[in-house]
């Protein structure tokens, strides 16, 4: 499959979803019962970090019980952590910036990919390489809604997924944007909500996210 169509995969899955979830997870046992909370809000697609040592394992074990979860291995930084993604059944993969020799590595990866960048330059970059949905991270940081709608124009084939600073009362006006396919966030897991084990509460932000990606579909 060309990277084309991997781009074209890579925004049918992110439009899908919306608005994804980032989450970070300590346990096999914290990472099922986060995505069970998610599931019963109505959010049906994560972004996994692999920042702590049991990711790619409680990717895994993920994707063998809830098949029905889409799964995006995030903070991919290293060809290593492609090829562990892909073993563990991720769905796609996510990075937080493309250096040229990930980027090169990405292009061939056998499933969608959307990489990471913060500036004009770095997109035009990417889209070089055949890229056409990317990550823009991190979006507050480097100009939030402004920078998005200047992106808008010269970029006019770019398809974005802001991540990074977005939270539930500016997601619905980033959503709005004709250029952004996704935004991404970790509002709806709170870290003093997993820290309390207090999943209930991650199940009511995510019907809420979800209301807000409906709001757009209508």
């Amino acid at each position: 499959m060309s990277i084309a169509e991997h781009q074209n995969q890579a925004e049918r899955l992110l439009r899908d979803a919306g608005i994804l979830p980032i989450v970070t997870v300590d346990s096999i046992d914290q990472a099922r019962r986060l995505a069970d909370a998610l599931l019963a809000g109505g959010l049906r697609s994560i972004e996994l970090t692999l920042r702590t040592p049991v990711a790619l394992e409680a990717l895994a074990a993920l994707k063998k019980s809830l098949p029905e979860i889409v799964i995006g291995a995030g903070t991919v930084l290293t060809e290593a952590q492609i090829r562990g993604s892909m073993d563990a059944g991720a769905d796609f993969l996510v990075t937080p910036g493309t250096p040229a020799a990930l980027a090169d590595a990405l292009a061939k990866a056998p499933l969608p990919v959307v990489p990471g960048a913060a500036t004009p330059t770095e997109l035009l970059s990417l889209m070089a390489r055949g890229f056409r949905v990317c990550k823009l991270f991190p979006a507050t940081a480097v100009g939030g809604l402004a920078m998005i709608r200047g992106l808008a124009a010269p970029l006019s084939g770019l398809k974005l997924c802001p991540t990074g600073g977005i939270g539930e009362k500016d997601a619905a006006e980033y959503l709005s944007q004709p250029n952004v396919v996704c935004i991404g966030g970790s509002w709806m897991v709170a870290k003093e909500w997993l820290a309390a084990g207090n999943y209930a509460k991650i199940s009511e932000s995510a019907a809420r996210a979800v209301a807000v990606v409906k709001a757009r579909a209508a």
